[in-house]
């Protein structure tokens, strides 16, 4: 099953800053949390990632450092900060409505009215 792409859309900022909350971390290290907890449904990209990660930054949701591996590769590290947090709060507040709305709907005695 192909999850659209809308839906994607609007679920990457709640999933990376969920998954920026566990530590510190990298693109490539992102992209492979997503599959994985998404049991290998959700595949992202470097060009959906990093767009996102910008605009997380950009409004001060996440901060970014340059660190050197001991390989010697430069990597530049996301962290959430108390401004993240609190827009992870109130997202997850807002996914858990839904998800308990569409949850309701699916009731079998469920009329939807």
């Amino acid at each position: 099953m192909d999850i659209q792409k809308d839906l994607v859309a609007a679920s990457a900022t709640p999933i990376v800053l969920s998954i920026l909350r566990q530590g510190d971390s990298y693109g490539y290290a992102i992209i492979k949390s997503v599959r994985e907890v998404s049991g290998e449904r959700i595949a992202w990209t470097d060009g959906m990632l990093y767009p996102v990660l910008h605009r997380l930054e950009a409004a001060g949701f996440v901060k970014a450092t340059w660190t050197t591996a001991e390989n010697g590769r430069r990597r530049k590290y996301y962290h959430i900060t108390s401004q993240g947090e609190t827009e992870l709060a109130r997202l997850r507040e807002q996914w858990d409505v839904v998800h308990n709305a569409l949850k309701r709907l699916a009731e079998p005695d469920n009329t939807g009215a």
